[in-house]
């Protein structure tokens, strides 16, 4: 999708367009530059900002990035001459105002509410970061595990229930999506992105 609807910004940076599955929400207010790439039925929701310009962005298949989250990745610095890409798996919920920077999502990972994760942190499936938490640089949190805290450390092991709990937000947030997609377009806002 090159052709973006109302309110919404779609960009090349160094020639280098966003690559969005049809299927994607693109909620109006995101700002979407650059080396980014959003898989099937992801969900960008309003006012998100996806900076590509530094390295690479990845959103797997169902994620969502809800209302007014950043996310970004890490340039080419002596020690690290490929940067940083933020790279999100599958079926991964991040929470309203997160900050994801320079990370790997593993699929089914869940960074809560105003959470930051910092360059080079790596979140293993069916991991959690708590709501309000900060993930320092170079940290890596363990499948099945829910860390919070300023900086953040482990709290306790997650339980099948639990994850279950996060798939079913997922599947939640693919039909509100369509939802959302279907009702802007009645609305006649031109965000109907089929």
């Amino acid at each position: 999708m090159k052709t973006a609807p109302p309110g919404v910004t779609i960009a090349p940076f160094n020639g280098i367009w966003p690559r969005i599955h049809d299927s994607a929400f693109i909620a109006p207010g995101c700002r979407i530059i650059g080396n980014v790439e959003i898989g099937p039925d992801a969900s960008i929701w309003y006012n998100c900002v996806l900076r590509g310009d530094a390295n690479r962005i990845v959103v797997g298949a169902r994620s969502n990035i809800q209302d007014g989250s950043v996310i970004h990745c890490d340039s080419p610095k002596p020690k690290r001459p490929e940067g940083i890409p933020t790279i999100i798996g599958e079926d991964v919920l991040i929470g309203h105002m997160a900050m994801v920077h320079g990370t790997v999502l593993e699929d089914r990972a869940f960074v809560g509410i105003g959470a930051i994760t910092m360059d080079g942190c790596h979140m293993e499936s069916d991991s959690m970061l708590a709501a309000g938490a900060m993930l320092t640089s170079g940290k890596r949190i363990p499948s099945r595990q829910l860390w919070s805290g300023r900086p953040a450390a482990f709290m306790r092991d997650l339980g099948d229930l639990h994850l279950a709990d996060m798939q079913m937000g997922v599947q939640g947030y693919v039909l509100n999506a369509r939802m959302h997609k279907a009702a802007l377009a009645e609305a006649g806002d031109g965000s109907d992105q089929d």
